[in-house]
């Protein structure tokens, strides 16, 4: 098993107890005393290390698996080899990831940049009116403006700046060179590298002498569990707030204008963009680099394709795609007419061609 420096692998759990943990049925109890001590994919997996099989279509990829254990739907077990024990469930995905939580807690949050550990570095800076509470950390460089408060067990890398009156929940990581102003954020939240949060919205008005900057005086407000990937950008309101919901999970370089509400568990890529004072329901998956027009809503347990633009109001649960975004099933019809006529073209060129 290669040793890997960033993540080194866990001291060892049974695979019994690996079972219970998620919550998945081990089909061979002899096996329950094998140890596990990291994770990995299904084609390098070597002993010691418990791998997860989604599809039929990868199963070419068990030819070289030597995992201890693999997780799969209770369909595939047939197809893994019987050298390996299995644990099926028919949450494959989900438990894959609670087994990564437990092999590799220290992967789970942004570690910290120095060994110097726990505590208020002497190279941050803390104004004397903000108010950490205990078991908070503040790495060098990091500074922290009049009156924030921040909550126990929250971490602030180097580099990081926090604005005045800025509210930081408990067990927080705000990664290195992240900007944090005009904002509250709750408990469990988790601001990757370079993320901007609460600057100005792009709020401008034409006027005879060119653009006239309107003033933004709102906040952002993220709720618990929220976790927001490097260089994303967050706008704080025009005047009323922006905010993300408990459990979002927002990706790189995604840009957030101002007033945006979004519910909670929902799911945005990389590279999307979402306009001001549009609405975004409970549990919406957004594909990267889409595009989303301001001042429109967005329904509950709505997916939305990667590179699609979406222009006006989406009802509840639908699938959307395109350019502009309709209904997929139309956006894949109008493809294949469109492929259609092209291989006939083709074709019709190619007889003059012959003739």
């Amino acid at each position: 098993m290669d040793h890997n420096e960033f993540f080194p692998p866990h001291d060892g759990v049974s695979l019994r107890a690996l079972a219970a943990h998620l919550g998945v049925e081990l089909l061979d109890d002899s096996a329950g005393d094998r140890v596990i001590r990291s994770v990995a994919p299904v084609s390098r997996a070597q002993e010691g290390q418990v791998c997860y099989l989604l599809s039929r279509k990868n199963r070419h990829e068990l030819e070289t698996c030597h995992a201890s254990a693999i997780i799969c739907d209770p369909g595939l077990a047939n197809i893994v080899p019987s050298h390996i024990p299995v644990l099926t469930t028919k949450a494959a995905h989900a438990a894959f990831a609670m087994a990564g939580a437990l092999l590799h807690p220290q992967a789970m949050r942004p570690v910290l940049t120095t060994s110097a550990g726990e505590g208020i570095s002497p190279a941050a800076y803390v104004d004397p009116t903000a108010h950490l509470e205990e078991g908070v950390t503040v790495e060098p460089m990091a500074v922290i403006g009049a009156r924030a408060h921040i909550g126990s067990g929250t971490r602030i890398g180097p580099g990081v700046v926090i604005g005045p009156d800025v509210q930081i929940g408990r067990d927080c990581s705000i990664a290195g060179g992240a900007s944090v102003i005009s904002a509250l954020i709750g408990n469990g939240v988790i601001i990757h590298n370079g993320a901007r949060i609460g600057q100005d919205g792009f709020g401008f008005a034409p006027g005879p002498r060119g653009m006239l900057k309107i003033v933004q005086v709102g906040r952002v407000v993220i709720q618990d569990n929220v976790e927001i990937g490097a260089n994303t950008t967050v706008d704080r309101g025009a005047m009323d707030d922006t905010v993300i919901g408990e459990g979002t999970k927002i990706d790189n370089q995604v840009q957030i204008a101002h007033n945006v509400h979004i519910g909670r568990h929902c799911g945005i890529a990389s590279g999307a963009g979402i306009a001001g004072s549009t609405k975004i329901g409970n549990g919406v998956l957004i594909g990267g680099a889409s595009g989303i027009n301001g001042h429109i809503t967005i329904g509950d347990r709505v997916q939305i394709a990667a590179m699609s633009g979406v222009v006006a109001d989406i009802p509840a649960g639908l699938i959307y795609g395109g350019i502009p975004a309709r209904p997929m099933r139309d956006f894949l019809r109008e493809m294949a007419e469109k492929m259609a006529q092209s291989d006939d073209r083709a074709k019709r060129k190619g007889e003059k061609t012959n003739d």
